[in-house]
């Protein structure tokens, strides 16, 4: 693979190279010069939800005796998991001893907003994965209790209490991206014709859509999905609408017939309906939704630089004949390598009359466009070369997020795409929340390597630099291969598993073909 032209964040630690370098590059974004402890720093500042009713359990599963009472949720600081996709539960839908691990170190992590944890699949032919957790039959709901009880115990044990301990579920279909009995299967089930995913995925032109009524059916599912969250003890659901999920597809259905597609009002009617459904069947759950707030065009690896043993940088798919581009959401049609907001402030209003308060807001796809979804140096085997410097990808994501913040003020908004700050990240998420770029800052690989970060920036402690995340994308490259999710390189866990070297093989067969 040739070298990178990029910086590499892992070799620098001074912080004038680091606003240096932004500067070169000719991005903007916060950056303290001081990480403060807790309680004086800005990312220790606890955060009050309006009151709403909510069901919490104190005790132990398998069957938990919920009580219901008025409160405000409090989020005891400024930091959030974000929802893994984890290829490693049981065939049936349930946890192993590595999710229990993953939802230990959740715990331990010090961040006092879980947004999930997993995603979760409503039905088992809604799976990414065939090892995905799900929430469709009684005994997931007792498992998803044992889980979260796993989880409040490990952060009970080591911050000594979880009354300021926010969690959600994440309810999710794959959709075009389902693949939920075969690890080496697609089985999509789209909502539109894709000129351009549709002849990536080989489907041919009499795909089936989903129709309406197996929408309605769906959108059934889901609601009794959340009734069971709720029961369980979660404060939230979030009803997952990005990275070219299901949920996501609506919003670009802009060809799509009938009552979920065309206009802004149709394609939204799948997030409408959902929620009404949930407020009746649940009253009190809290509702959340993490967002694609912006998408690209699909992109490829370069074939003028690809060759034997590397990946060429990547590049939109030819898109001249498909303008105006209407196959995604928060999009220039004329454009369509450029984000537009105007849907997207438009959904906002929407969810904001829906009474939904949490939004954690992401970008694009990790299928057809990583590079804008979580900026990395290092592509997984199936991905491209980075087009831009990583750091402009996590600047277009916060200035985003700093524009919604700035129109939606009372919204409680969690950021991303953070994790590629590395070394630097405590130093710019600080100045993120200090100067109302966002009001949570969402952690994921870095969550998986280093899960004790939040707890060690708030107090004080050094930046344990040696299980710092440095993108090798090592735990997307394993799960698209079948293997259980985790940190390959920085875990020891993972480091000494058989899945290691089976994994070292299956990255260098595939860059021998390449």
């Amino acid at each position: 693979m040739p070298p990178t032209p990029y910086l590499k964040l892992a070799t620098v630690r001074d912080l004038r190279v680091f606003r240096d370098h932004l500067k070169a590059l000719g991005i903007t974004l916060p950056c303290d010069t001081e990480v403060l402890p807790a309680p004086e720093s800005p990312l220790a500042a606890p955060l009050s939800v309006p009151s709403f009713e909510f069901q919490i359990s104190s005790s132990a599963p398998p069957n938990p005796k919920p009580e219901t009472r008025n409160s405000k949720l409090i989020i005891g600081n400024r930091f959030a998991v974000h929802p893994m996709e984890g290829w490693d539960g049981t065939p049936d839908g349930l946890p192993t001893e590595n999710v229990r691990r993953r939802w230990v170190r959740f715990g331990e992590s010090g961040a006092k907003l879980i947004w999930g944890g997993e995603a979760v699949a409503v039905r088992p032919d809604g799976r990414a994965n065939p090892n995905q957790l799900m929430l469709h039959r009684p005994e997931h709901k007792d498992a998803l209790a044992e889980l979260k009880e796993v989880l409040l115990s490990a952060h009970r044990d080591r911050y000594g209490t979880t009354d300021d301990l926010c969690l959600g579920l994440q309810l999710t279909h794959s959709g075009r991206y389902c693949k939920p009995y075969d690890k080496k299967r697609m089985e999509p089930k789209i909502l539109y014709r894709h000129p351009i995913l549709d002849r990536r995925l080989g489907l041919p032109d009499d795909y089936p859509l989903m129709t309406d009524g197996d929408i309605r059916e769906l959108i059934e599912e889901y609601i009794r999905a959340a009734t069971w969250a709720h029961e369980i003890g979660f404060h939230f659901v979030d009803l997952k609408h990005c990275h070219g999920y299901l949920g996501h597809e609506f919003l670009s259905a802009h060809t799509r017939e009938g009552d979920y597609g065309g206009p802004l009002e149709n394609r939204t009617r799948f997030l409408r309906e959902l929620v009404e459904g949930i407020r009746s069947a649940a009253p009190g759950l809290e509702i959340g939704v993490r967002l694609s707030a912006f998408d690209m065009v699909p992109f490829k690896p370069d074939p003028e630089l690809s060759g034997p043993g590397h990946l060429g940088p990547g590049i939109p798919e030819d898109y001249s004949g498909l303008l105006p581009y209407v196959y995604a959401f928060g999009t220039n049609p004329e454009h369509p390598v450029e984000p537009d907001l105007t849907e997207t402030f438009q959904l906002f209003e929407i969810m904001q009359d829906l009474g939904i308060r949490l939004v954690n807001v992401t970008a694009g796809s990790p299928y057809y466009n990583p590079h804008i979804q979580r900026p990395a140096l290092y592509p997984p085997s199936d991905g491209y070369q980075p087009p831009e410097d990583p750091l402009v990808g996590v600047a277009r994501q916060m200035n985003v997020m700093r524009e919604i913040k700035e129109r939606f003020p009372e919204m409680i908004l969690v950021g991303s795409a953070y994790t590629y700050l590395q070394d630097f990240l405590p130093n710019v998420a600080q100045a993120a929340v200090g100067d109302g770029w966002a009001d949570l800052v969402g952690l994921g690989r870095m969550i998986l390597s280093y899960p004790w970060m939040p707890d060690d920036v708030l107090s004080d402690r050094p930046v344990q630099h040696k299980i710092v995340c440095r993108t090798f994308s090592d735990c997307t490259t394993g799960p698209r291969n079948g293997l259980v999710s985790g940190c390959y390189p920085l875990d020891l866990f993972y480091k000494k598993s058989p899945e290691a070297m089976e994994l070292f093989q299956i990255k260098r067969a595939q860059m021998e073909k390449k």
